[in-house]
């Protein structure tokens, strides 16, 4: 029989111990958390907004100033002498965005961080942005890691068994998410300065394989155009679509953007008569807008003119019918703007235009009939 040494034997004992400690630390068991993870998304503009965070149940437990205490606490554990509450269970709350954004007024830099909220006794709620994101809860917290913290009020709401993020409030430029807990919502504001970040996405594509296209161009220009913009650059981008690139091509559509953009920068007389150049290629759609161009200028005539072309085009379409209508209805001729209103009604509108049409003519002191 082969003997073992002591060295041997302890060579073996150190081999197991270290394997088990391995085995210990890979294979992790995959059980359920007693508070569950979740991550919501909003989406402002182009930017979108991600909260994660862990759920706690309220299980007829008393929250406010007692689960979660009131103020600033030592948590008895970690660095930290006083922390914040970390908006949730487990790990750290964390919000994160992928541009620039204005959080309850300050000024935030996209990216990642810890949420963490200080609640009032009476009511109000101190809300905190740290980019120290990838703490545990709130045991670690340092100040001096804060980029923003803001007060904003709680307020009182229907029960809440799980705490839940919800974007309580959307705009096309802001979004307000809130904190719901029990019988408390935490509201805060946040604020996209969604045209500069759009145009200057914009921008840099258009330096690649974007700027090859002509209908980027011209979409660009479309979208500075109609949301403040910079109009001398919508116009350099209008006229990159039209003529000077190999991708350019002259169409209705780019035309009509440009005598938007002449429009808008007072040039008012070069807008109407490239509106009426590119009348010739102008379908049943394009016509009726370039006929609501004229009418919300004052040139009445001129949209009367235009919808009438329309109708003689397009003789079976209810819409061009209710556009003549509307502008007969301007000029004050009450009975042609009855008479084109009814044929619209007998051409099977859909139920918006339908709605319309009847709306002007009970305007008109008619009932449709």
């Amino acid at each position: 029989m082969k003997q073992f040494s002591t060295k041997n034997i302890l060579s073996t004992f150190a081999f197991v111990a270290i394997l088990f400690f391995s085995v210990s630390i890979e294979a992790q068991l995959n059980t359920p958390r007693g508070s569950q993870k979740a991550t919501v998304k909003q989406t402002v503009g182009i930017t979108d907004i991600y909260i994660t965070y862990s759920r706690p149940s309220v299980k007829e437990r008393e929250i406010w100033g007692k689960l979660v205490p009131y103020g600033m606490n030592n948590l008895g554990f970690g660095t930290a002498k006083e922390s914040p509450w970390r908006a949730g269970a487990n790990e750290n709350t964390i919000i994160k965005f992928t541009s620039d954004v204005t959080f309850e007024g300050q000024p935030i830099k996209a990216g990642k961080y810890g949420l963490h909220m200080v609640v009032k006794e009476n009511g109000d709620v101190d809300v905190i942005l740290s980019k120290d994101y990838s703490a545990w809860g709130s045991f670690f917290y340092k100040p001096e890691n804060d980029v923003a913290k803001v007060t904003v009020k709680s307020t009182e709401v229907p029960h809440r068994e799980l705490l839940t993020f919800e974007f309580v409030d959307i705009q096309p430029t802001s979004t307000t998410a809130a904190l719901i807990w029990e019988k408390k919502q935490i509201p805060f504001k946040i604020e996209v300065a969604v045209t500069d970040i759009v145009l200057a996405d914009i921008r840099k594509k258009m330096q690649g394989q974007a700027g090859f296209n002509r209908l980027n161009w011209e979409q660009a220009a479309n979208y500075a155009t109609n949301n403040g913009g910079d109009l001398d650059e919508a116009m350099q981008w209008i006229d990159a679509a039209i003529a000077g690139q190999f991708f350019s091509q002259k169409t209705f559509n780019n035309q009509f953007i440009k005598s938007q953009i002449l429009g808008k920068q007072g040039k008012m007389a070069e807008s109407l008569k490239l509106q009426e150049e590119i009348i010739p290629q102008a379908n049943v759609a394009q016509l009726n807008t370039i006929g609501y161009q004229f009418l919300t200028s004052g040139k009445v005539d001129k949209a009367l003119e235009i919808f009438k072309m329309n109708v003689k085009k397009n003789p079976t379409n209810a819409n061009v019918y209710d556009s003549l209508g509307e502008a007969y209805k301007t000029k004050g001729d009450k009975k042609n703007a009855i008479k084109n209103y009814k044929k619209s009604l007998t051409l099977n509108p859909n139920p918006a235009l339908k709605a319309n049409s009847i709306k002007m003519l009970k305007d008109l002191g008619v009932e449709a009939i």
